[in-house]
Order: structure tokens, then sequence, then C-alpha cells
């Protein structure tokens, strides 16, 4: 795992240096031509996987069209519209019209694309071009491949710049996606695409709108949503407070405070409808926030909305180091008259990760199944033991049960000198 993310690094840090040294591009527009032939790559792979699967089924004796592909969650790509084509073409022509050209034929038959894919290639010679085709070619990545390498880019290339707007993106490990119908507002346009393409990558696509949050709605969210999923911007200062002091989605009030962490708090559990969840990443300072935030929180756990928090490690994103608090909210429980209304589950897992390399972390597939199960036992639900946690569970929870009061002490291989969390009951403040 750290020798495959090392390569991909060091390849992607030579493509940077190409545009670097030869383009008259900023650090902080790297990220769109890189990610547009990284797109590029792994659609015609998932197009290639999908085409022989339906090649198979029809037994060859009739043509697959688009629409069989679409179902399949797979972006359709016509001949001229692939990384192969673009490899294959001959030496001396105008590499960045016919990579132009390639992202247009994609958008033509993709309608969820269009307006999305980068056509900024006839700014980069054709050397440089060459030499990104011949760097990302043998790429070979499992799992959230794009977001991974935006997040990398914008790390290296343009941490400055993120950071001063708290943006930052969210690591795999700390996300999962089913097949939902997506709905979502981002405030930079470039984000907003670099959102469609990664949707797009993973067979989905989704009604994302260019918007700014704090004073715009515009999927009328109060009360509409099953799911919400978030990693907002932490502790932004500056909102214009009167703007928003009327708005239905802060029942709870606006803080007094110049942060909006519990602004996007309260966002989020206003979106919900009567029995919706949602998971969010947030701040550590939110946790024990004082003044009118207290307060905020208070009514939050009063509901009986919050249902878990878990604690991470530090170093699980590229351009943040410190630790964040995953939040958990519940509306169902509001209403349950059993006692897991007026508890909330606090798992401390700053023990828990796979470490990548020497800066970075991440969640393995049964760390992240073995806290599920934590969950799970604590609801009374079933365990699910798919990804490997089932010796964990049994050293962890022998009886099968939960048990107020159990702490886990068991090192984690392979992750190295890492404990089980620690799994606490609290009630209101």
């Amino acid at each position: 795992m750290a020798t495959e993310n090392n390569d991909i690094e060091k390849r992607l840090w030579s493509a940077a240096d190409q545009m670097w040294a030869n383009t008259g591009l900023l650090p902080s527009e790297y990220a769109a031509p890189v990610l547009g032939l990284i797109f590029l790559r792994f659609a015609e792979k998932r197009f290639v996987d999908a085409q022989q699967t339906l090649n198979k089924g029809g037994g060859g004796r009739r043509t697959v069209g688009k629409t069989a592909y679409q179902a399949q969650g797979v972006i359709y790509l016509s001949d001229n519209a692939r990384f192969s084509f673009l490899l294959n073409l001959p030496e001396g022509g105008n590499l960045g019209k016919a990579i132009n050209e390639v992202m247009a034929a994609i958008e033509q038959e993709n309608e969820e694309l269009r307006g999305v894919l980068p056509r900024t290639y006839q700014r980069i010679p054709n050397s440089v071009l060459v030499e990104m085709l011949k760097l990302l070619s043998p790429l070979n990545i499992e799992g959230d491949a794009f977001g991974r390498i935006y997040e990398y880019f914008m790390g290296a290339f343009a941490m400055r710049t993120m950071q001063k707007g708290g943006e930052f993106y969210t690591p795999s490990s700390l996300v999962r996606l089913k097949e939902i119908a997506v709905y979502g507002t981002e405030k930079v346009g470039e984000t907003l695409r670099m959102a469609k393409l990664n949707l797009a990558m993973h067979g989905l696509s989704g009604d994302i709108r260019e918007a700014n949050t704090y004073y715009e709605d515009p999927h009328k969210a109060v009360g509409r949503f099953d799911f919400v999923m978030a990693n907002p911007p932490f502790n932004v200062s500056g909102v214009d407070k009167e703007r928003i002091k009327d708005d239905p989605r802060w029942p709870f009030g606006i803080p007094s405070t110049d942060n909006a962490n519990y602004l996007w708090i309260q966002l989020f559990y206003s979106a919900l409808n009567a029995t919706g969840r949602a998971g969010f990443v947030m701040a550590n300072s939110a946790s024990d926030a004082r003044g009118l935030e207290l307060e905020i929180r208070k009514k939050l756990i009063q509901r009986g909305a919050v249902d878990v928090i878990v604690t991470t490690s530090s170093n699980m994103f590229y351009t943040v180091t410190s630790p964040c608090t995953l939040w958990f909210f519940d509306r169902g429980k509001e209403k349950e008259k059993s006692k897991r209304k007026d508890r909330v589950l606090f798992i401390d897992a700053r023990h828990i990760f796979r470490q990548i390399d020497r800066a970075h972390r991440d969640f393995a597939d049964e760390q992240i199944e073995f806290l599920a199960n934590i969950v799970r036992l604590y609801r009374g639900e079933e365990i699910e033991p798919r990804a490997g946690s089932s010796s964990l569970m049994e050293e962890s929870f022998p009886k099968g049960r939960y048990c107020i009061g159990d702490t886990a002490h068991r090192s984690f291989p392979p992750a190295g000198p890492t404990r089980h969390p620690n799994v606490q009951r609290g009630g209101q403040e």
C-alpha cells in the first residue's frame, strides 16, 4: 500500500514538475488538466470492463448502445474519446486541441458532464502533454483514486490557497457511497466541476449547484433528505449574520461567536426528514465550544438527535494534520421510546488507523467495519463481518453484545501500535 502510494505521488510530482517548468499555469491550476486526463484514463478502464461484460451477455450478435453502458453507471466513450486514442495519435500533431476535442466528445454523449470537463489543454505545450500521457498511462489505483489524487495536488501545490478557505477533500476511508440520488451545493466553480467528475468516476450523477450555502438554499433543503454527508470548512469567520437571522435552517439560533461551525451543524440537522440520518466531519473544537454554541449543543442533545461522536487520529487528510471529530445524527431517535433517545455513544478512535506513509494515515476496511459494528451493537442491530473484523469483535465484545462501559485495549495489526477505541455512553450536558 505504502509503495503503491509513493509510486503514484512520484508520477504526479513528475507531471507537476513538467507544468512548473514548461507552462504558464499557476500551481493552483495544475490539478484540472491532470485530473482531466486521469478521469479519462479510468473512465476508459471502466468502459472496457463494462464492454466485455455486455458483449459476453449478448453473445456478440448485437451492437451494445450508449444506454446499456449508462444503465451500468458507466460513462459512454466513443472510439475517438478515449485515453488510448490519444496515446495512438501520430507525433507532431496538436495534442492540446485533440484532448480538448476528446473532452467535448465525452460531454456530447454524457449530458451530466456538460460544462464540467477541462478544456485548457492548448495552454500546455505538446511535449509536456506527451510526457503527462506517458506518466499517467500506467497508473492503477483502487478505490477513490480521483479524490485521492485531487487532494494530493491541492496539498502539494496549492495548500496555502486551500487552507485559507478551510477546504480539504474527505479521505475515501472516511466516507462510503451507495446507490443514491445526490444533491449538493458548492461555492467554488472549479471545485463543483471536480465534484461532478468524482461522482461520474463512481457511476453516479448528482444535482450539484453553485451557491453560497450560508445565504442560499437552492434545494429547499429543510426537512427534505434521508441522509446528509458533509465535510464543511472548519472555523469559518465573517458570515453576515444579519443576512441569515430569519433563515429556518438555523432552528436553534445564530451563534454569537464569529465561527460558522454551529451554522453547519444546524444546517445538517435541519436538512433531515423525520427519520433522516447525517454523518459529517467537524473540528474538534466544536465538541466543547462554550457560550451560545454550548446552548445549541444542549438543544441538539435534548432533542435526541445526536447519536454517535467519533474522534479520529491526526494526519487523516493530506492538507490538514489536526485530528477531527465525526458526528452522526439520527432524527428517528428523537421519537423513540427506548433509552437510546437520551444517550450519545462516544468512540475514541484516535489510536485506530493504518499508516500509509510517514505523514499520512487512513482507516483499513476492517477498521471501518469494526467501528461500524460497535455502533450496530450499541443500536441493537446485527453486526456485519464481511470486511474481516470478526476477530476484533470477538476479542472486544466476547458476549456479542454492547454493554455500557465496555472498553477495548488490544493492539491492531497491521496498522502498527494502535489500540481499539474507548467506548463510552454519554447523556445530556
